[in-house]
């Protein structure tokens, strides 16, 4: 019998691939069994669940740093989304890793994310500790909520182990992933843990200085001797420094010491990368200008509509929403995944629609 097309991928991938790569005939599976697909391998199959899902698509109106409803460049949390795919699907080929898998944790590392940003994260995460003590929230934890619960109206995408690890692992941890011990278990999900690090730094500073926060001159100028001033300079530089640096492990098992290999940075690269984190939030993230200051104002209509929700749990959406009210925890976690999938616009017209008035201060899409 002739193999399916999904086959003979997969045994492409095992004469091709690094001794290291997970391979798609080789994943732990699924929460729930399913049929293989004729076509697609089952990381490919991932891949396409999450950009048809409805968490997907609401990423292109969820704020990344800068709230500007007169600027068309600023990044969102989709186009940041699609910025760490492509770096670590450039990194996963040339360490000839498997590039669907890290596509897809890429694609989906963010679906739990806020609404306006980090500044929504911290909002949710402090209301969440005000009903349910001990608890709180984190957008990493979320995503891999959204893909096992909340997608398909509570079904879930159902998809593989090494995709789900790499979702809730992706974020926190140092620059050299071979010293982070709490990172993903694949090399796919390390690379896009540090390939979302060499993104969100690089797109900030532009962004930064597309809105008048600071110049290029600004940054510091030790790192910037080591991977440059322009944004496309500073990410290849990066990019490249972690192929080489991680190449020598992966290419040649003997070299991986002990058969650990690492996505790692060289020292003199890992420390430009953190002066440039450490910059971004000792200069910009702080600051209270326009586009940033606006966000601070946003998120406290989060904690406001998460209150309101928990004392009107009718007004959930449709009945799949509605929990035992008495039930403080559950009624809370019900209430957060409803506000954390909110976009910024209708996050702002709902709070209109609770309170009666615009949310003061903040200037967002209309």
């Amino acid at each position: 019998m002739t193999d399916s097309i999904r086959e003979q991928y997969e045994q492409l991938e095992c004469r091709v691939l690094s001794p290291f790569a997970v391979k798609a005939c080789d994943s732990k599976g699924r929460l729930r069994p399913e049929v293989k697909d004729p076509i697609r391998t089952d990381f490919q199959r991932d891949r396409d669940r999450i950009i048809h899902s409805k968490a997907f698509r609401r990423l292109k109106h969820k704020t990344q740093v800068f709230i500007d409803p007169e600027e068309d460049h600023y990044r969102t949390r989709l186009t940041h989304t699609l910025e760490v795919a492509q770096i670590a699907r450039t990194i996963a080929r040339a360490l000839r890793l498997n590039e669907d898998l890290t596509e897809a944790i890429a694609l989906g590392h963010d679906l739990g994310h806020t609404p306006f940003g980090h500044a929504g994260e911290a909002a949710l995460d402090e209301v969440m500790r005000e009903f349910v003590p001990g608890s709180g929230f984190r957008h990493s934890e979320q995503s891999l909520r959204v893909v096992d619960v909340i997608e398909k109206q509570g079904e879930g995408l159902n998809l593989t182990y090494e995709v789900r690890d790499g979702i809730l692992h992706h974020s926190k941890g140092n620059a050299d992933l071979s010293l982070d011990t709490s990172g993903p278990s694949t090399l796919e999900g390390r690379v896009v843990k540090i390939a979302d690090r060499v993104a969100y730094i690089n797109h900030d500073i532009d962004d930064a200085v597309r809105a008048g926060i600071i110049t290029e001159d600004d940054l510091p100028q030790e790192a910037v001797a080591i991977v440059g001033k322009v944004l496309s300079k500073r990410i290849g530089a990066m990019v490249e420094d972690i192929i080489e640096h991680s190449m020598p492990t992966l290419l040649d098992p003997e070299k991986a010491g002990g058969g650990s290999p690492s996505i790692r940075m060289s020292d003199p690269v890992r420390k430009a990368t953190n002066q440039l984190k450490d910059f971004l939030f000792a200069v910009v993230y702080g600051r209270d200008v326009r586009g940033i200051v606006e966000l601070r104002h946003a998120s406290e209509c989060l904690k406001q509509l998460f209150r309101y929700y928990m004392n009107h749990p009718n007004e959930l959406g449709d009945g799949s929403w509605q929990v035992d009210s008495q039930d403080q925890t559950e009624l809370a976690r019900r209430v957060c995944d409803f506000v954390s999938g909110m976009t910024d616009r209708y996050a702002q017209r709902d709070y209109e629609r609770k309170f009666g008035r615009p949310l003061s201060g903040c200037c967002l899409q209309s």
